[in-house]
């Protein structure tokens, strides 16, 4: 790591041929010296633009708020479409534009209010709105400035929210050539930062002695009189706080009110646990807890509420161990004597024994299922919510059913928990969690290879909840499997449509093309698949072979090469790289990957007869003629058998020639 002084660093760093480069400065901030971001002659950028990445200052999508923000007037005079089309996206980043921009296509998931929202969003999810937000950024700078490369100078990389940061690792990684990442972090991060990007991508990191910025710092009066005038013109605007939480949250920490701060830190865990973004939950939750028992220590329901999100947020990452802790030490005495919350938090247990720890524990989970329905039975709640948490508790057990091989009573279950909540609730009660059920039916008869039943469920949940993306792309693969390859295309189109990209509907569509045998567009798909999620071996595997059905060689080799650095067993992509090295004359290099195709497998007649071909045309008749014997013997169907024995007739025929022809005349 070198050292350079302020006045190299414009000639230096701006000028570097890096794509990242990572400055160690005092304060993790650059901006303010990198000096006119106009006046770029200095460097090779024909665009700079100044973001601040500080959590504390910006919240999750800190930086990429920046960044959309300043393009957002010009996009909307020249390609309001392109809003239109990602108004998902944009709207996570710019809460703001909720009041102007219609969202398209929302879910049930998306609709429904807190009370019903009994499914979150898979932590990956969110991860779809980065992509969708780099897609709309690459196709606007392809638009208006396709050669220039654009200068992104961003302080506080590494205080980021963690959607943030996923911004502009996965930015560099796809897009490296329109952009390069200038972005300051504090001393001794930049060593952590730099491993977060691409392997591929050139990082340089570099100390850089720049003068802290100055602020000027409020008096707590100060600050609580501002928060107090900004909360009174928000007043109940929940997308206004949404917007405002980093100043409010500031403003109350700096006024030492520790009430406005356990309030607006809850509101963040709330929010963004709601929007699938759980790191960025969990970050809001800092003392939160602590704070609640403190400040408001008889408030058992506040306490709940920050527990069961909290559990919600680490399971939705995965980390289940985290959860156990969380209800063992918080959870168990908060509703000790509340069986109301006793369902929902004996539910999440089992949930964590049955779905997330590995290895599952069914029994426990079940336990737990009916220690919370007993609760839930014995509990003052109201009429109609009872019968939802039934249904819902149940619905638990009927996954547990599904994972030990009992469908039929996974499928009872959800049968019944619908007939249930069409005879206690109105039709407009709980719409996300009859869809719900639906679709679990759906995968039961998908998991048990009844394709026309899970057919007919998965299009009894999409005719209830028309915008979910992944029902069609789930109906879709059944449509694949069964050769209905139209279906299937519509099918997966339409999936596409109603997300932000994500590269599983891709790599099946991919898939689609290619049975249809529309090898260019299936190139297509499993490119846009590896662009979003690099070295996923089936849609590696899936281009190579439409590349070689395409007869494009070289690129069928490279793929081919490039699946086996992972699937290195796998005796047939050793055999189809084969047939390509033979399709371009290379035939060492087609011997050592039949050789090793026939380690791999060593009872497939058509290796033998491949490596025969080519030992033959290597001028080695014996070896060629032994590998016909061998497939012989492992040929059961006559008229294969009958060809084979003409091709080694003829291969001996032609080996005796050879030999004539080359004899020693005899005395």
């Amino acid at each position: 790591m070198s050292e350079l002084n302020v006045p190299e660093l414009l000639n230096d760093v701006l000028n570097s041929r890096a794509n990242v480069v990572l400055l160690e400065t005092p304060d993790g901030r650059c901006r303010h010296q990198i000096g006119s971001f106009q006046d770029c002659e200095i460097a090779s950028h024909s665009r700079m633009l100044p973001l601040d990445c500080s959590f504390e200052r910006g919240g999750p999508w800190a930086g990429v708020s920046d960044l959309f923000s300043s393009l957002l007037s010009e996009i909307t005079a020249a390609r309001p479409d392109l809003l239109e089309a990602h108004s998902l996206e944009m709207v996570h980043v710019l809460p703001h534009l909720r009041k102007t921009l219609i969202v398209r296509s929302p879910s049930l998931t998306d609709l429904a209010g807190p009370e019903e929202k009994t499914r979150n969003y898979p932590a990956d999810r969110a991860v779809r709105i980065v992509h969708g937000l780099i897609e709309l950024l690459d196709e606007w700078k392809n638009q208006t400035d396709r050669q220039g490369l654009w200068g992104l100078v961003a302080d506080n990389l590494d205080d980021g929210g963690a959607m943030g940061r996923c911004f502009f690792q996965e930015l560099m990684r796809r897009r490296p050539s329109g952009f390069q990442l200038i972005a300051s972090v504090r001393p001794g991060r930049s060593t952590s930062v730099k491993t977060a990007f691409s392997p591929t991508l050139w990082v340089e990191t570099t100390k850089v002695d720049i003068p802290p910025v100055e602020e000027k710092k409020l008096s707590a009066s100060e600050a609580e009189q501002l928060a107090t005038e900004l909360e009174r013109k928000i007043g109940d605007d929940p997308i206004e706080m949404q917007v405002q939480l980093p100043t409010l949250l500031n403003l109350w920490t700096l006024a030492g009110r520790p009430e406005g701060v356990l309030r607006l830190r809850r509101f963040g865990l709330y929010k963004y646990n709601t929007l699938g973004m759980y790191a960025d939950a969990i970050r809001y939750s800092t003392g939160l807890l602590d704070l609640a028992c403190k400040h408001s220590p008889h408030d058992e329901q506040l306490q709940w509420s920050i527990v069961l999100k909290l559990m919600m947020s680490h399971v939705g990452l995965q980390d289940v161990e985290t959860c156990l802790e969380l209800a063992e030490k918080h959870g168990a005495r908060l509703v000790a004597n509340h069986p109301e919350w006793q369902g929902q938090f004996y539910y999440m247990l089992g949930m964590f024994y049955g779905r997330y720890r590995k290895p599952r524990d069914y029994d426990r989970s079940e336990e737990l299922l009916a220690l919370g329905l007993k609760a839930i039975e014995e509990s003052e709640m109201a009429e109609g919510d009872r019968h939802f948490q039934y249904v819902f508790n149940r619905n638990g057990l009927a996954m547990i059913r599904n994972f030990q091989g009992r469908h039929q009573e996974a499928i009872d279950l959800c049968n019944c928990g619908i007939v249930r909540l069409n005879e206690h609730l109105g039709a407009e009660k709980h719409r996300l969690h009859r869809s719900v059920l639906v679709y679990n039916i759906a995968q039961v008869y998908l998991a048990t290879g009844s394709y026309a039943e899970a057919i007919q469920y998965y299009s009894a949940a999409i005719e209830m909840d028309p915008n979910y993306s992944e029902y069609y792309n789930e109906r879709g693969s059944i449509f694949l499997k069964l050769g209905r390859l139209q279906e299937a295309l519509v099918d997966y189109q339409r999936a596409i449509e109603l997300s932000p990209p994500y590269f599983e509907v891709f790599t099946n569509l991919g898939q689609c093309y290619r049975q249809l045998g529309r090898m260019e567009e299936a190139v297509a798909a499993y490119s846009r698949a590896l662009d979003l999620q690099p070295n996923q071996v089936l849609a590696i595997i899936g281009r190579a072979k439409a590349y070689d059905e395409s007869g494009e060689v070289e690129a069928a080799i490279k793929d081919y090469t490039a699946a086996l650095e992972y699937e290195r067993t796998q005796w047939e992509l050793y055999a189809n790289r084969g047939v390509m090295y033979y399709e371009r004359h290379d035939l060492e290099s087609a011997l050592a990957d039949f050789n090793r195709a026939i380690e791999l497998k060593d009872n497939s007649p058509d290796l033998y007869q491949n490596r025969a071909t080519v030992l033959a045309d290597m001028g080695r008749p014996s070896a060629a003629i032994s590998d016909i014997d061998s497939a012989l013997r492992l040929t059961t169907d006559e008229q294969a058998r009958l060809d084979l024995q003409l091709r080694c007739d003829e291969m001996n025929r032609v080996g005796a020639t050879a030999s004539a022809e080359v004899a020693v005349p005899q005395p």
